[in-house]
């Protein structure tokens, strides 16, 4: 009997999809042959925002290019304006952008831990998971004032200290989660249902990572030990000899699977423990900001002229922010930002390649996307597709505008 092909969409708006991209499934029988990725349906427009907002402004639109990324973000822009601008950061805030980065890839993890277990149809395992991670997000709190959008890193430092007093609840917080580690790793990587749904799904070859340009741990749970803060040491990464985590240090044979995937992210957690561990106890006195005063600082960013790059490697991977500035203008000419979904997104091809129609959802989120931070514009007119500047896309809102206030919007 000859195989018939049918096509399934999903999205752009679907239960399994926490944000909107549409994907168009070919699948044989219960088996996907093929697959059509689109996004295009979150363009918030941020980065043109920031190119009318003076650098302060800025900031707070690039911690909200990701609520779960919010400090990655602004340190990967931070360190292309401090580049561009030529400002130094005291040694101390350094390690204070350091150990609140780290707070946030655990927080991350977990966070990304309960929702594969919830796409793998185990809630029990995903409010578990979700219970435990309440403690870094209150130490998140404790040392910035929020959980998410933690405001905490600026030009030329940090906007708070870690106080003596806030080191020992940081430091019980670590001897809470190494006590719960071993469960937590029992609960994911010897479970059988976990198992079964999860290993050999979702391959990602290491030669197809590499060509693709996965990044984070999509890229290390292919074999790749691929790790900003190992190959392109930034603040005081260097110092504390970061190495990439894959699924060998596990003692596991590397299959660049889900599985592989659950693997590296909970090894990262204990990792970023010990990162925060000896952050604190290096961490030298001193002052945490080298300009302490905002118009100041906005006087200085003013008279910037250049061009600086930020790398930091996310949770998901590695952020990059590119500036350009010209002296008297307030805000960048020029401000574009590569997020770790960006870099991703083609990895889920052969990710889906003879997978079943139930692995769809696990995989989907196996590279933990996120759909905001790359999306781009995209245009279908008819059958044709087309790229529009701002020009054109000024002039089309201009002219939306006009119809609507003559009501023959």
């Amino acid at each position: 009997m000859e195989n018939r092909t049918f096509e399934i969409p999903i999205g752009p708006v679907h239960p399994a999809l926490k944000e909107q991209i549409r994907f168009t499934f070919q699948v044989e029988g219960e088996r996907i042959v093929g697959v059509d990725i689109k996004p295009g349906f979150a363009h918030r427009g941020i980065e043109f925002m920031g190119m009318h907002r003076n650098l302060i402004q800025v900031l707070y639109l690039a911690e909200r290019i990701c609520g779960i990324c919010s400090i990655s973000h602004p340190i990967a822009l931070i360190q292309a304006v401090e580049n561009a601008a030529g400002i130094e950061v005291p040694p101390r805030a350094q390690y204070i952008r350091v150990i609140v980065a780290e707070l946030e890839r655990i927080h991350s993890h977990l966070l990304w831990a309960g929702v594969a277990a919830h796409e793998l149809g185990f809630d029990t395992l995903l409010h578990l998971t979700w219970k435990v991670r309440e403690k870094v997000l209150d130490i998140l709190e404790e040392l910035t004032g929020n959980r998410v959008n933690y405001a905490i890193p600026i030009y030329g430092g940090v906007r708070r200290d870690i106080s003596p007093e806030q080191y020992p609840r940081v430091r019980e917080m670590i001897r809470y989660y190494r006590g719960l580690f071993e469960e937590l790793c029992d609960r994911f990587l010897n479970d059988a249902s976990v198992e079964a749904r999860t290993r050999d799904v979702g391959v990602l070859e290491p030669e197809e990572a590499e060509e693709l340009c996965a990044v984070g741990p999509t890229a290390r749970a292919s074999g790749l030990r691929k790790d900003v803060r190992q190959d392109w040491p930034y603040l005081v990464y260097g110092d504390l000899g970061v190495k990439a985590i894959t699924p060998e240090d596990y003692g596991l044979e590397t299959r660049g699977d889900v599985y592989d995937r659950i693997v590296v992210r909970l090894l990262e957690v204990g990792q970023s423990l010990s990162i925060i561990e000896r952050c604190l106890e290096e961490m030298p006195e001193g002052e945490i900001t080298s300009i302490p005063k905002i118009p100041a600082l906005l006087a200085q960013l003013k008279k910037a002229e250049g061009e600086g790059i930020g790398r930091h490697e996310a949770p998901r991977g590695e952020v990059i922010h590119y500036v350009r500035l010209e002296a008297g203008v307030e805000a960048p000419v020029v401000w574009k930002v590569k997020a770790p979904t960006y870099s991703n997104l083609l990895s889920w091809y052969p990710m889906f390649e003879d997978q079943e129609i139930a692995d769809i959802p696990i995989v989907t989120a196996s590279i933990d996307p996120c759909i905001c931070c790359l999306d781009r514009v995209h245009i279908v007119r008819g059958r044709s597709e087309q790229v529009m500047w701002k020009e054109e896309l000024l002039k089309l809102s201009w002219e939306k505008t006009r119809k609507i206030v003559m009501g023959n919007g």
